[in-house]
């Protein structure tokens, strides 16, 4: 196993570098019979593209999709789904000073441990940009989805040690971090702009919210939901922490009050953040995911060269200062990957 293969009945598999030619993905399981069109990836692809904001690289990738296959007179012919997304802005003469040298908080040490040879134009395969092919395939799977009304949607609930105080759902897309609560936004606007300026970055976490999603998904006792979704957001490289419902929260309670109470007209609460036993309950599904500072800054750190040498860097280049709001959809796409393969799995027994 090569670890570049995700879910068992809809099966993702990405490929490229953040230097290489391009990046993408191919889909394989995904139902016949599904409107799907080069539009409807892109519309989530630009979303996690750079727009801009203060927080993001100055990089700008056109990321145009390509659909290669499975797709005849714009439905989803059940055979695999290539997407293909080109790196047009490519600059790696940024990195050259880079190629005998570890970055601290990146994984050029640990995949030269590994492989015995890295890409380090800009991280290569364990760049961030990565994540556009996740977020191509998890288009495809949100189609699967809204067919049966499930409904997957991400929010910014900290940045840089600031939280939310209120929420109104209104509010998430009224400003670019997606946050719904617009003084705290303000906050964390600013607290960016004091990171950029001393050449340093920040860290967040991006609450995912599942609505529709039917009771019975999961499969006991390796395959559960929760676990499949933790995994998933995990397998994020900035992601250092998930939490579902009440989370670490939990620990602190007591059984009476942690309990979600059942009533004839259904839960009462929902702490367990829809999810019991590994099986959905059919309540709204709840899930943070917390996301380390970029490591890529200005500012000079310690480390060595593949020689063992002591050195010291400061990482040049196009950067972002925080993966928030960039991130938001790549979590939405490892959610909506989880939940379709699991749907899928579901109607396979006949539920």
């Amino acid at each position: 196993m090569s670890g570049n293969t995700f879910g068992a009945l809809f099966r993702v598999a990405t490929f490229g570098e953040s230097h290489g030619p391009a990046l993408g993905a191919v889909i394989d399981g995904c139902p016949p019979g599904i409107d799907l069109a080069a539009a409807d990836i892109q519309e989530e692809v630009d979303r996690r593209a750079s727009s801009g904001h203060a927080a993001s690289t100055p990089r700008r990738e056109e990321d145009r999709v390509e659909i290669l296959s499975g797709i005849f007179e714009g439905k989803t012919t059940g055979t695999p789904i290539a997407v293909l997304i080109r790196n047009r802005e490519a600059d790696s003469g940024a990195y050259e000073e880079l190629r005998e040298v570890f970055r601290p908080g990146h994984g050029d040490f640990t995949y030269t441990k590994k492989y015995g040879i890295r890409d380090h134009r800009g991280g290569g395969r364990a760049s961030g940009r990565e994540t556009a092919a996740r977020v191509a395939a998890g288009a495809v799977a949100r189609k699967v989805l809204a067919r049966e009304g499930i409904d997957v949607s991400g929010c910014t609930v900290e940045l840089g040690g600031i939280g939310i105080e209120t929420r109104s759902a209104g509010a998430i897309g009224s400003n670019r971090l997606r946050c719904p609560d617009p003084q705290a936004a303000a906050r964390m606007e600013a607290r960016l702009e004091d990171a950029r300026r001393e050449g340093d970055t920040l860290g967040g976490i991006v609450e995912v919210r599942v609505t529709g999603c039917p009771a019975g998904l999961g499969e006991p006792v390796f395959d559960k939901l929760d676990a499949d979704l933790a995994k998933a957001l995990m397998g994020i490289g900035t992601v250092k922490g998930v939490e579902i419902g009440a989370g670490f929260q939990a620990a602190r309670l007591q059984g009476s009050q942690c309990n979600d109470a059942i009533g004839p007209g259904g839960f009462e609460t929902n702490r367990a953040g829809g999810v019991l036993a590994g099986i959905a309950t059919g309540q709204e599904i709840v899930i943070r995911a917390a996301c380390k500072p970029i490591p890529s800054i200005a500012r000079e750190q310690h480390t060595i060269d593949v020689h063992g040498n002591a050195k010291t860097v400061s990482v040049r280049g196009r950067h972002d200062a925080c993966v928030i709001p960039r991130i938001i959809p790549v979590c939405e796409a490892m959610v909506c990957l989880v939940l379709a393969d699991h749907l899928l799995r579901q109607k396979a027994i006949g539920r």
